[in-house]
């Protein structure tokens, strides 16, 4: 048996970059409503790593499957969420 099955990609499914953008979103809204008082700075700094958490759980979980292209998604969300965060 091949263990390099590749999994067809949902044709509904975001580009790496929306999906970054969507995660760190989320995370955002959910510490705005936490933690009102903290400075935006430090909001958008957890975001960020609460949205990084959930795409290491992903491809965590990926990386025990076999389909290559469900982990190279989440590998390719988390470098647009490193993007974001650094900037660049």
């Amino acid at each position: 048996m091949n263990n390099t099955t590749t999994k067809p990609l949902n044709q509904n499914r975001m580009e790496p970059k929306e999906k970054a953008l969507e995660l760190f979103y989320k995370h955002l809204n959910i510490n705005l409503n936490q933690v009102n008082d903290l400075c935006d700075g430090i909001r958008i700094r957890l975001a960020r790593e609460n949205a990084l958490i959930t795409v290491e759980e992903n491809i965590y979980t990926s990386e025990n499957c076999f389909y290559k292209e469900e982990l190279n998604y989440w590998l390719d969300v988390r470098c647009e969420l490193h993007t974001l965060i650094l900037g660049e």
